[in-house]
């Protein structure tokens, strides 16, 4: 995509919407600048793990895949909170009752 931006007073320039639902940029994400001759190129700065959206869903990127093990502790645990929500009561994490029910079988 090619297009002229202008400088305000500030010395700020709006990145086109196209360009930042491309790049996946949002309020307070940050640009890297790099400056050569009469270029001036803007990238925008990732850590080693980021949350993105795709096609609507967000997706974490992480270096290795998780556990099936982890992933389904994970969704236990959501589902969980949720139930206790909605029933009005504390939430517990799924490790909090396994703990419980280990205790009482002492």
């Amino acid at each position: 995509m090619n297009a002229t931006l202008t400088l305000d007073k500030a010395g700020r320039v709006v990145l086109p919407k196209p360009v930042r639902d491309e790049l996946q940029l949002s309020p307070g994400d940050s640009l890297e600048v790099e400056t050569s001759e009469d270029q001036i190129v803007l990238r925008p700065v990732r850590g080693t793990s980021r949350l993105r959206k795709k096609q609507g869903i967000w997706v974490l990127d992480v270096h290795e895949p998780l556990s099936a093990e982890t992933v389904n502790r994970t969704l236990q645990n959501i589902r969980l909170q949720r139930e206790q929500s909605w029933l009005g009561r504390k939430e517990k994490t799924q490790t909090e009752v396994s703990a419980k029910t280990s205790r009482q079988r002492r």
